[in-house]
């Protein structure tokens, strides 16, 4: 069976082939995901944070905007051949590495 990540940059690719047409450039889908992650902080501002939700915030989802904040990491790892599968497995090993005892001492948690 083939990893999550890899699974997902198939579906990306796949859907960008059949709908999407091709890929914006890499510095497009840099500000895109700027954008994506500004409206995924605008939520959590004003749900979970001090400010308060406008009415007409109110009906964004903070699953769908995660989402998109997902496919764009997505086309950017598939758009410069990044395997973002290979790079996650190798990020997990180094934060149990290094933060297996780190948690634990910490009284303040």
């Amino acid at each position: 069976m083939q990893p999550p990540l890899r699974i997902l940059a198939a579906e990306v690719d796949e859907w960008i082939q059949r709908v999407g047409v091709r890929y914006f450039s890499p510095l497009t889908n840099m500000a895109m995901l700027s954008e994506e992650v500004g409206e995924v902080a605008r939520i959590m501002a004003r749900r979970h944070g001090d400010q308060v939700e406008k009415e007409s915030d109110k009906a964004k989802d903070l699953g769908q905007e995660l989402a998109d904040v997902l496919f764009v990491v997505l086309c950017l790892a598939n758009q410069t051949g990044t395997d973002l599968q290979q790079a996650w497995d190798e990020r997990m090993r180094l934060k149990t590495e290094r933060d297996k005892d780190r948690f634990h001492r910490d009284t303040d948690l």
